[in-house]
């Protein structure tokens, strides 16, 4: 059975629980939404982590540098280049650590809470998975 993105909210950041990654991407393709996947099993950093996002979703390098550029990089840039369809952001195996604490992991999901609020007001869908390691 083909997941269907109708049946989870639009705008909204949330543990990826029931829904497996080839699951969601095959709904962002049928849905004709960007579909962005980052593993971070590998990062122990917020450095490592931002550049892994980076790299898996094919920002520019400037990215891996901090949280506000990756908020840019989810926002106005992408708004600015054209008409969007949507989104489906897979964050897997975010690193829950001592050197990617608690604080780290709000202030990460902060930023894709923000740009599904950005997207939102501009009434085009932004969904955000996400698992801690």
């Amino acid at each position: 059975m083909t997941l269907s993105l109708r049946a989870v909210r639009p705008n909204i950041v949330q543990s990826i629980r029931a829904f497996r990654v080839n699951d969601l991407q095959e709904a962002a393709h049928a849905a004709g939404q960007h579909f962005l996947y980052a593993n971070l099993g590998n990062a122990q950093t917020k450095q490592d982590v931002l550049d892994l996002i980076a790299q898996q979703f094919t920002f520019p390098a400037h990215v891996g540098k901090n949280f506000d550029a990756l908020y840019d990089c989810m926002t106005d840039p992408l708004h600015k280049s054209g008409p969007q369809p949507g989104f489906v952001v897979v964050l897997e195996q975010i690193p829950a650590n001592a050197k990617f604490d608690k604080e780290a992991r709000e202030q990460l999901l902060d930023i894709f809470r923000d740009a599904s609020d950005y997207w939102g007001d501009r009434k085009i869908p932004f969904r955000c998975f996400y698992s801690f390691l």
